[in-house]
């Protein structure tokens, strides 16, 4: 068992958290204001080349041929990197963590999926020379039809994106096309309410714009080991994807992070290192791969753009009695993390407010857009900016104040939530109640003596019935970590499966065996 050792954090942080009205100092705060705080960009290596990537004009097509023959005589050029020289040219972040299959090369070989998608590398003396060998580079195209729409993309007859999730949909442990979360029966419920409200919200991709662009400088070490200088914002899993995609073991390489220059969630996604460090494993050379700003702000991962329809039913008195929820996930031409969105979007739902009957369906859906990837909050955020758009729409509709709106069908301690897990350490009402009184917003006595820790359990603590959707019989997940021993892989066959009872719910998937257990809303695992 892991024992937490506060007492050597006891200089930096207060457990109480007491914070407000002192003037805390931040621990890189001196840095930042003198000019002295260290970024990957500051290290300046002697000798050190510089990569640049020919990417896709076309959102989807396959690719005939790529013509380099100019770019190799160009000035400076010092190697040519292609798809083929990548030794796992296939890759997703979490398989690392066994869910999803890798779908994404690291430089595109038959086809792109998104415009933007890289194709050919090019290290070469100086930044210049590798932007002149780059537009040298010929790449000869099929134009394939394109989707950029979540819908369309799930209509038959859709240009399939990415062959790996054929449906346009990834699917979960292997079986389930979307997220679902089914509590009573929202359709009964729906027919008996006073009043009806169906919404669509969308959300459009969000560029991070951090100050500083994604990049990292790989350079050769003492035993066949490479120092990575990196900006990345997950650098453990930085390290494993690229042990991953260059096929050696992870203790090759020397990771440096530190001050980060803006990430929002726009680094978690290794982008720069693995062809920053294959660079420098062909060249023998410092290597330094850096984003330009266009390139981080065209081709590099937004926010996913996300699409929401709520429809609830809700009595005259204000009390809502049903909530069905859709919701799609533009994940691009890849998974990166919108797999894991949707995940956290179905944890999330109805949102804070204890609703009897709730259905949701989140997709996680590929288009020929840019891939996506985390954002501050991402999975949650929108569908927050939903719901509340729809609580004021619902207050309107019946005639009652907003705030009290929100207060009349807020989680208390001890009601059932629509995950089936019992509220507690609730606090919206109080929220709401303070908000109120600092906006001079008028609510009535009733509401202002209304408490979280009240009124919550007994009959708002009762599972209703629910019918059952039919599914098949979920498989077992495939190990997908990355080993490091060196061994071959093992290949395993399943045994035939049995024909699944048509109306049972489906097992909960056991957690993964990949070493210490650590928080995962993905497998329902505790924080070791």
């Amino acid at each position: 068992m892991l024992e937490l050792r506060k007492d050597i954090f006891a200089d930096e942080r207060d457990d109480n958290l007491k914070e407000i009205g002192k003037g805390t100092q931040r621990q890189d705060m001196l840095g930042h204001v003198t000019g002295t705080s260290s970024y990957f960009n500051d290290h300046k290596l002697q000798g050190m080349l510089h990569l640049k990537v020919v990417r896709s004009t076309e959102a989807h097509a396959k690719i005939r041929r790529i013509d380099t023959t100019e770019a190799e005589r160009s000035a400076g050029v010092r190697r040519i990197i292609r798809g083929p020289d990548v030794p796992v040219n296939l890759n997703t972040l979490l398989s690392l963590i066994n869910f999803g299959k890798d779908d994404e090369p690291s430089l595109a070989v038959d086809k792109v999926r998104y415009k933007g998608e890289p194709i050919v590398a090019i290290v070469a003396d100086s930044e210049r020379e590798a932007f002149e060998a780059i537009a040298k580079v010929k790449v000869d195209y099929e134009v394939l039809p394109a989707v950029f729409d979540v819908e369309d993309a799930l209509k038959p007859g859709a240009p399939v994106v990415n062959e790996t999730y054929p449906k346009n949909t990834f699917t979960y442990h292997e079986v389930y096309d979307h997220q679902r979360l089914r509590f009573g029966d929202a359709d009964a419920a729906l027919a008996t309410a006073d009043h009806v409200l169906e919404q669509r919200y969308q959300m459009s991709p969000i560029e991070h714009a951090p100050t500083e662009t994604n990049g990292a400088i790989a350079a050769p070490d003492t035993n066949g080991r490479y120092v990575v200088y990196t900006s990345t914002q997950a650098l453990f899993f930085s390290v494993d994807t690229c042990a991953k995609i260059l096929d050696v073991p992870s203790n090759t390489f020397h990771f440096i992070g530190g001050t980060v220059g803006g990430g929002f969630g726009g680094k978690v996604d290794t982008l720069t290192e693995p062809l920053a460090i294959l660079g420098a494993m062909l060249t023998g050379r410092p290597v330094r791969y850096v984003f330009g700003r266009e390139e981080e702000m065209q081709y590099g991962p937004p926010r996913g753009a996300e699409r929401i329809y709520i429809k609830d039913g809700v009595m005259r008195d204000g009390r809502i009695v049903a909530r069905k929820i859709r919701a799609y996930f533009d994940s691009g031409a890849y998974t990166r993390l919108s797999s894991y969105a949707a995940v956290k979007c179905a944890a999330h739902l109805p949102g804070p407010y204890t609703i009897p009957n709730v259905y949701g369906d989140v997709y996680c859906v590929f288009t020929n857009r840019t891939p996506a990837t985390a954002m501050r909050g991402f999975g949650v955020t929108a569908m927050d900016f939903a719901i509340e758009c729809q609580m004021d729409k619902l207050a309107n509709l019946v005639g009652m104040d907003p705030m009290e709106f929100r207060i009349l069908n807020a989680y208390r301690d001890g009601d059932m939530k629509a995950h089936r897990r019992a509220a507690k350490n609730t606090a919206l009402i109080e929220c709401v109640q303070v908000a109120a009184e600092k906006a001079k917003w008028p609510i009535r006595d009733e509401f202002k003596r209304a408490s979280s820790r009240k009124d919550g359990g007994g009959s708002r603590a009762v599972i209703p019935p629910t019918p059952t959707d039919s599914h098949p019989r979920p498989a077992v997940a495939a190990q997908q970590r990355t080993t490091y021993d060196r061994l071959p892989p093992t290949v395993t066959r399943e045994p035939p499966r049995e024909p699944p009872p048509p109306a049972p719910p489906p097992p909960r998937p056991a957690a993964p065996s990949h070493g210490a257990t650590r928080f995962s809303s993905v497998f329902g695992t505790r924080r070791r």
